[in-house]
């Protein structure tokens, strides 16, 4: 784990902190940024968050996916995870919170959208510091690879229908064709392209030149992501300083979900008897988000501006030090479960 990952929360802080101190100043150069739209995409957050995604989708080698009949239990407990219950219990707990909890200090436009960022959140189970977290666990690095390989294939075909669906129940009207076209744009694509990159330097070496690619690009994906959270505190440096509780807010359903979908796993997986080095990873991938995809869609949907898009980068905020304690946590209970590849 390097010096960026290990302290990825306080450089989102200070990216924060930068992002509202510019956004305050010259606000005119937000604005201009802002205006750069195709689609409702906007153009330097497209490629800021391509930047992030593209790397992590070069890390992923579908031909594991072969392997994925051999161990079925840990499998299957992380997809009932990511696409039975958290989802719902993310959508359920913004509801309850600015619906009703929250209802009297949230206007209810703006508390719909804060609900609409946390359902994208829950929406997207994590891609890339999945193996991150893999690592700190003693994780099998083989069936960590299989659970992302999977959950990303599943995502290019459920992630829409889900988060529409959810959305239209919390009353929050979607443009179809713009999910869609996010899910294309920042799913389906990068994962193409990532796919298509691994596939010409395999053929070139003997992973050697894949190993070298990867740890030149590594830096830009954590430095894409903070030029976005720059630019979205930017974009919403006013709001901030107006209601600075508001981050709060957010942070409390958020904290709520992640302990609590993680209790939920780490339980199930004692009772599925699955060895620690599969027990581990498979909480954390069902406990963590892919963020920078919800980033993207909150913005493509809602826009730079809004509530949406802050909720989804609360989330960054938020989990990496929740998923560092539940780490800590993991480790410390590993006498808990087995230590061989039985019953897996």
């Amino acid at each position: 784990m390097g010096m960026f990952e290990r302290y990825l929360s306080l450089w989102v802080a200070l990216c924060i902190v930068s992002g509202v101190t510019l956004g305050s100043l010259v606000p005119d150069v937000f604005g201009a940024i802002a205006r750069l739209e195709f689609a409702h995409v906007n153009l330097v957050v497209a490629v800021l968050i391509w930047v992030m995604i593209y790397p992590m989708m070069v890390q992923i080698d579908f031909r594991a996916i072969r392997d994925v009949g051999k161990k079925p239990k840990g499998l299957l407990l992380t997809l009932v995870v990511n696409w039975l219950i958290k989802p719902f219990t993310m959508a359920a707990l913004g509801w309850l919170f600015f619906r009703v909890f929250f209802a009297d200090w949230v206007d209810p436009n703006t508390a719909g959208e804060y609900i609409a960022g946390m359902i994208l959140l829950g929406v997207a189970p994590c891609t890339a510091m999945v193996f991150v977290w893999s690592q700190l666990t003693k994780g099998d690095p083989n069936y960590t690879l299989v659970q992302v390989s999977v959950n990303d294939i599943i995502m290019i075909f459920a992630f829409a229908p889900i988060a529409a669906f959810l959305l239209g129940v919390s009353d929050i009207q979607v443009p179809w064709q713009t999910l869609l076209l996010s899910v294309v744009l920042y799913v389906l694509l990068p994962l193409l392209a990532g796919a298509w990159t691994r596939h010409r330097l395999e053929r070139k070496g003997d992973g050697a030149r894949l190993d070298h690619f990867l740890h030149r690009l590594k830096p830009w994906s954590v430095l894409g992501l903070l030029a976005t959270v720059v630019l979205l505190f930017g974009f919403q440096a006013e709001t901030l300083l107006a209601q600075p509780q508001t981050i709060v807010l957010i942070a409390i359903p958020l904290l709520i979900q992640t302990y609590g979908i993680f209790l939920i796993a780490y339980g199930a997986a004692r009772w599925l008897r699955l060895p620690h080095n599969v027990a581990g990873p498979a909480c954390l991938i069902g406990t963590s988000n892919f963020f920078e995809l919800a980033v993207a869609v909150a913005i493509s949907l809602f826009g730079l501006h809004s509530g949406a898009a802050l909720a989804t980068v609360v989330g960054v905020l938020v989990e990496v030090p929740v998923m560092l304690s539940l780490v800590y946590f993991v480790n410390k209970t590993s006498s808990w479960y087995t230590h061989s590849g039985g019953g897996s």
